[in-house]
């Protein structure tokens, strides 16, 4: 039987709270069906939690929360065709233990691995790579819980309801169930190396081109950036040791990294020196390992964060312009700028739906102000059709998020067929979807 309960559900950064009429945790797709169709005949909203990784306030409700962590692992697999059916409330790291055991991975991965699988996909959860989309560009089909708790599976019989479910922002349903298409298990190197960030910013494109995985990362008060490199390797995995691993997964990137960024909060006016520090800091490395242990990093420091999706060529100019807005303002920001690439999509809501794209994003450490800095940040990415990523802070409408996307009104027309009644809405979804 489910459990219900009434309390309050906070993210992981801990700056979005709500206190719902009920959060009820079904066991099964069953109970999940129940719980909706309950929650329907009351009259009350319905939203689900994963992981609580979004800055957003996608997540907020007054009605119904569902917890789905019940609904988890893997449902079925068909080790010949990679597809593989699993539970929507599977946190992507314990996916990772399972398909390696059947001897798959998933092809490309963001850099954490702690949100929920439906998470992930709902808000467009992506990595890095020229060539390869997101989570949500693995997805064969999608099984959603509709607000008469009946249970629509929606896959390549129906390409529209596809396009529109593989990113919905939780709007059409609750899934209880995907279905990925997983590729055979693959070994990555990584290499980190901190070069000249003008160098590679100038370099961005052949960068990109030139590895499976690229990404960068570069603080905007020092005048290096880290470049993060994998590449698909032939051979077995060479893992780090426990204590190298420590070393550097936790003791310097995160203990070094909270350390100093503390220390910024408090006097703000050490940051740029705190952030040249911690460029130099960032040393080279090499790592060989099983993909989905290269992909993944430990974050155990907690931000707020706000990302956009531009025209890939237009990726340095932009984030040029975030750090010259960043000297001129002399604005108190330790984290760094982050820049990744992706191939063009096609899920309707896809950040990266019909181009080829460069990601930027910004963070600010948690408890400081961040709301200036995010909006300066956006009106650049205005001038460059930046689309926002829907699980990270960002200031944008329906009227202004439509025009930017060419298959809006395809998502707008699955809307209204799977959830006419807008049960599964809230005030982020009528602020950036329409009512």
């Amino acid at each position: 039987m489910a459990a219900r309960g009434a309390q309050s559900w906070t993210n992981w950064t801990g700056d979005q709270t709500c206190r719902p009429a009920e959060i009820v945790r079904p066991g099964s797709q069953e109970e999940l069906a129940a719980a909706i169709a309950a929650a329907t005949a009351a009259e009350r909203k319905v939203r689900v939690a994963g992981s609580g990784h979004s800055f957003t306030e996608a997540v907020l409700t007054g009605g119904t929360l569902l917890r789905i962590e019940a609904l988890r692992g893997v449902i079925d697999a068909d080790r010949a065709s990679g597809l593989v059916r699993v539970g929507a409330g599977t946190v992507i790291a314990d996916l990772n233990e399972q398909l390696a055991g059947l001897g798959l991975a998933m092809a490309n991965l963001g850099d954490i691995d702690r949100q929920t699988l439906a998470g992930a996909i709902s808000t467009g959860t992506h990595g890095t790579g020229a060539g390869l989309g997101g989570i949500s560009a693995q997805v064969e089909a999608v099984e959603l819980v509709l607000a008469d708790g009946s249970v629509r599976e929606v896959g390549a019989g129906n390409p529209e309801l596809l396009a529109a479910a593989r990113v919905g922002v939780g709007a059409l349903g609750a899934i209880a169930a995907v279905t990925l298409r997983c590729v055979p298990a693959f070994v990555l190197e990584r290499i980190d190396s901190p070069r000249p960030r003008d160098e590679v910013l100038d370099a961005f494109d052949e960068l990109a081109a030139a590895n499976d995985h690229f990404e960068l990362f570069t603080f905007p008060y020092a005048d290096s950036a880290l470049v993060l490199e994998r590449n698909r390797v032939e051979g077995p995995a060479n893992p780090r040791g426990p204590v190298a691993a420590f070393l550097n997964d936790i003791v310097l990137e995160n203990w070094g990294l909270e350390a100093l960024a503390a220390t910024g909060k408090a006097l703000p006016r050490a940051i740029p020196a705190l952030s040249r520090l911690a460029a130099w800091l960032a040393s080279g490395s090499r790592t060989v390992d099983r993909s989905d242990r290269v992909f993944a990093n430990e974050r155990r420091v907690r931000f707020t964060e706000m990302e956009y999706a531009l025209p890939r060529e237009h990726g340095p100019a932009a984030a040029r312009r975030v750090i010259e807005w960043v000297r001129a303002h002399r604005y108190p920001v330790f984290f760094p700028i982050e820049m990744r690439v992706g191939a063009a999509e096609d899920a309707a809501l896809a950040m990266a739906h019909g181009r080829e794209t460069a990601y930027v994003a910004v963070h600010q450490y948690r408890g400081m102000e961040w709301r200036p800095y995010f909006e300066a940040v956006e009106a650049i990415m205005n001038e460059y059709d930046g689309r926002p990523h829907w699980g990270k802070r960002h200031f944008q409408t329906a009227a202004t998020l439509a025009p930017r996307y060419p298959a809006w009104a395809q998502f707008q027309r699955a809307r209204d067929e799977l959830d006419p009644g807008r049960t599964f809405s809230n005030e982020y979804t009528d602020r950036v979807l329409g009512p």
